[in-house]
C-alpha cells in the first residue's frame, strides 16, 4: 500500500503506524503507535495534521478506527467497525449473504463443544470448522475424517487457541480458489484485478493453513467478462444489503472464492485488502490509490470510474521464518535483500531493525514480487531474487503460479 501511494500524482507525504525496516525507505515510521491503538492512531493523525488515514489492519477497523478518526474529524479510508464485521463474524457474513442471495458453502453454527460433537456425527467428510472470529487466517481447520475433526474441535472450545464462543461448521467446496478485490463507496463497486493466492504451508496444498504463502495477478480464465460476473453475483448483492441494513460499505470487498461446477460461491470476506493477494495486485496498478481511496470516501463517489491494469504479470512468494504457523522464529538475520531488490519487489512484513541489520520479527518475514511479460517469466524472476535472500529456517513454496505458467503459454 505504502508504495501504491506513493506512485500517487498527489506526491503524498507518507506516515506509517508503526511500520518495520522495509517500510521506512518509502515512508516515515511510527514504531511507538501500535497498529492497534485507535486512541493513539487518531491522536498521531491530529498532531500531523494528515489528511487521509488509510486503515490496512482487519483488528483495527473491527474495533472501530474509522469511527473514530472520522468522530475526530480525520478523514479515513475503510470501513466503520459495524461494516467491518462483514470479516469480524464469519456467522454474520453467512447470514448477510442468506439476505442477499450470495452462494457460498451450506453451514450450520456450533455454540458449545457438546453441540459440535453432536453435529460431527451427522457431517458429510471432509468437512471444515472455521473460527467465527479474527485468526490471523489460521482458524480454518480442513477435517478429512471424524475423528480429525473431533480433534480440531477441542483446538476451538477446549484449548481455546482462537478465543472463540462460536465455529463454524462448513461444506467442504472443491474447485480453484480465487481472490477478487473491490473498492466500495457504498454503493458503487470498482473491481481490482483478480488473484489467486496458497493458503497452506507446503508445496501441493498440504499442511496447515496460514495466512498465506504466495499469490500471482492475474488469473487465467478471468477476464473483464468473468470479474464482471462475480462482481455482479457478489460484491454488488453485499454493498446493497449493507446499505439497506443502513451499514454503507466503504473501503476495500475481498470476495474469497470458491470455483466450481455450480460457479463461484464465497469461502470468505475480508474487509481490507488481502495478503499476500495485494502484493501481486498493486504493482500491476496504473491508476492512482490517493484518488480511489478518496473518491471511495463518499457515497456514490465512484462512479464512473475504473481501476486499470497493466497487463504483465505479477508472482509473488512469501518468505516464512521457521515454525511458522504453529510459531515464529525472531531475530535471525536476513541477507541478499540487496541483491534480490535489483530482480524484484522485496517487501517487508515480519522483519526490524537491530545493530544495522535486518532480522527476522514474525512469522511471515519477506514478499518477493517478480514482474514479466508472462507468468513463466514473472515466476522465474520471483524465485531468482528469493534465491538470493537467506535466513535460518526460512521456508518458501517452490509451486507459486506453476499451475498458471501450466495453462499459458510462453
Amino acid at each position: 500500500m505504502v508504495r501504491a501511494l506513493a506512485r500517487s500524482t498527489h506526491s503524498p507525504e507518507l506516515l506509517c503506524a508503526p511500520g518495520n525496516a522495509g517500510i521506512a525507505a518509502d515512508a516515515e515510521c511510527l514504531p511507538e503507535v501500535a497498529a492497534g491503538d485507535v486512541e493513539a492512531i487518531v491522536a498521531v493523525a491530529k498532531e500531523r495534521r494528515v489528511d487521509l488515514v488509510a486503515v490496512g489492519p482487519e483488528a483495527a477497523l473491527v474495533a472501530g478506527a474509522v469511527d473514530a478518526l472520522e468522530d475526530a474529524g480525520v478523514p479515513a479510508f475503510g470501513p466503520s467497525a459495524a461494516a467491518a464485521e462483514l470479516e469480524g463474524s464469519k456467522a454474520f457474513a453467512k447470514e448477510l449473504m442468506k439476505e442477499a442471495g450470495v452462494p457460498t458453502a451450506a453451514h450450520v453454527l456450533l455454540r458449545s463443544r457438546e453441540e459440535a460433537v453432536e453435529q460431527l456425527a451427522c457431517a458429510a467428510y471432509p468437512t471444515v470448522l472455521k473460527a467465527d472470529g479474527l485468526a490471523a487466517g489460521k482458524g480454518v481447520i480442513l477435517c478429512p475424517t471424524e475423528a480429525e475433526a473431533r480433534a480440531a474441535v477441542d483446538v476451538f472450545f477446549t484449548e481455546r487457541r482462537f478465543g472463540e464462543t462460536t465455529v463454524v461448521l462448513e461444506e467442504f467446496l472443491e474447485g480453484e480458489e480465487l481472490s477478487l478485490l473491490a473498492i466500495c463507496d457504498g454503493e458503487n463497486v470498482v473491481p481490482l484485478a483478480p488473484a489467486q493466492d496458497y493458503k497452506r504451508i507446503f508445496d501441493g496444498d498440504e499442511g496447515p493453513n496460514t495466512g498465506g504463502m504466495g499469490s500471482y495477478s492475474p488469473v487465467p480464465g478471468f477476464g473483464a467478462a468473468e470479474v464482471e460476473g462475480i462482481v455482479d453475483s457478489v460484491h454488488r448483492p453485499i454493498v446493497a444489503a449493507m446499505g439497506r441494513r443502513g451499514v454503507p460499505f466503504h473501503g476495500v470487498l475481498y470476495a474469497g472464492l470458491m470455483i466450481g461446477p455450480d460457479g463461484p460461491k464465497v469461502l470468505e470476506f475480508n474487509a481490507r485488502f488481502g495478503d499476500p493477494e495485494t502484493q501481486a495486485v498493486l504493482p500491476r496498478m496504473r491508476s492512482d490509490l490517493v484518488d480511489l481511496f478518496l473518491a471511495a470516501r463518499e457515497p456514490g463517489g465512484l462512479a464512473g470510474m475504473s481501476a486499470e491494469f497493466d497487463p504483465d504479470w505479477a508472482v509473488t512468494l512469501v518468505l516464512a521464518s521457521a515454525g511458522y504457523p504453529e510459531s515464529a522464529s525472531k531475530g535471525d538475520v536476513i541477507e541478499g535483500l540487496a541483491a534480490a531488490a535489483q530482480l524484484a519487489e522485496v517487501t517487508h512484513a515480519g522483519t526490524a531493525g537491530r545493530d544495522g541489520e535486518i532480522v527476522t520479527a514474525g512469522g511471515r518475514v519477506l514478499n518477493v514480487t517478480g514482474l514479466g511479460p508472462t507468468p513463466a517469466a514473472a515466476r522465474d524472476r520471483a524465485y531468482d531474487a528469493a534465491s538470493r535472500i537467506s535466513f535460518d529456517g526460512m521456508q518458501v513454496r517452490t509451486d507459486i503460479a506453476a499451475r498458471a505458467v501450466e495453462r499459458v503459454p510462453s
